[in-house]
């Protein structure tokens, strides 16, 4: 049962926006994860977050890494891609859209802040940021396409 790494992710990255919107729903309705103490119209207080109204940062990652990714790749997806191209979108988006949603979260408490206003949530997203576009580059190049490794070619000559 041996499946190529790459196809295999292209398959399935359309659907992992749906599991990492269900788990920010969770993460609100649970009150965990939530944001940095806001005036915004819209910021709510959450129990475990003290008396001080709070950006609901899970709501903009549900809308961010679930509808919205979901949408770009279900759109992207729907044409035949080179392997790797669709898995190296989502990379790419997933990417960006955590960082520009940590913006809003509370920094781990044990954390805190890496460096200067960012956390370590949008240190682990700039390699992803960078690492996306290089897949999707390789990909079109032609150069996720599979070959037999090189024993495999000395056997059969």
């Amino acid at each position: 049962h041996r499946h190529a790494f790459l196809p295999t992710l292209d398959f399935i990255a359309p659907a992992v926006p749906i599991g990492l919107g269900l788990g920010r729903l969770a993460n609100f309705i649970n009150d965990q994860l939530f944001g940095r103490v806001s005036h915004l119209p819209w910021a709510m207080v959450f129990p475990a977050g003290g008396p001080q109204p709070r950006q609901p940062s899970q709501l903009y990652e549900f809308l961010l890494e679930g509808v919205l990714l979901f949408i770009i790749l279900a759109v992207y997806s729907r044409r035949a891609r080179p392997a790797g191209a669709v898995g190296g979108m989502f990379v790419l988006f997933y990417g960006i859209f955590r960082f520009l949603a940590e913006f809003a979260r509370q920094p781990d408490i044990q954390l805190g802040f890496v460096w200067g206003p960012f956390t370590m949530g949008q240190f682990l997203s700039v390699p992803m940021i960078v690492l996306g576009p290089v897949i999707i580059w390789w990909a079109y190049r032609g150069g996720f396409a599979s070959s037999p490794p090189a024993a495999d070619s000395a056997a059969a000559s």
